[in-house]
């Protein structure tokens, strides 16, 4: 009995979810453009300008408007130019740094791999090995400033 309204309860699923298939196709289909008309495929031969094309002037090339310092940053963020800035677009500008902290390449960052480099970050700075940063020290493990970019000018 039980498989009986079983069957019965899903076959009424089943059809209710083709009807509303069915219906939301008809709404498409509804809403759909015209067809194209025989004008719209093109000008008639006869209907071409009979004008030397050495005399004619097409439009102004738009202006190329200048960005503010923020949309720049933010266009280096967002990749995909859809005006929105997803987690993965915000995090690909620090996978360069991850990978090359992640030493066995396994995506896994380890307390072990970061500690190693922090210690050699650490002993690449202690220039006189005493195990102790001084001020001067501690200014050398400041990240470096890419080449060929100039200081602000604000």
């Amino acid at each position: 009995m039980s498989r009986i309204l079983l069957g019965l309860f899903l076959g009424l699923v089943v059809a209710s979810v083709g009807l509303y298939w069915w219906q939301g196709r008809a709404q498409v289909e509804e809403n759909a453009p015209p067809p194209p008309m025989a004008e719209a495929a093109g000008p008639m031969p006869e209907d071409l300008p009979v004008t030397d094309p050495g005399d004619m002037r097409g439009p102004l090339p738009p202006e190329a408007s200048e960005l503010t310092r923020e949309q720049r940053r933010f266009f280096r963020y967002d990749r995909n130019r859809d005006l929105t800035i997803s987690r993965n677009e915000m995090l690909s500008t620090r996978s360069d740094a991850f990978r090359a902290l992640d030493k066995d390449g396994n995506n896994l960052l380890t307390f072990e791999e970061w500690a190693v480099t922090t210690a050699e970050r650490f002993d690449g700075a202690d220039a006189n090995r005493d195990g102790r940063l001084t001020a001067k020290e501690f200014a050398t493990t400041a990240p470096k400033r890419p080449a060929g970019r100039a200081a602000c000018k604000c």
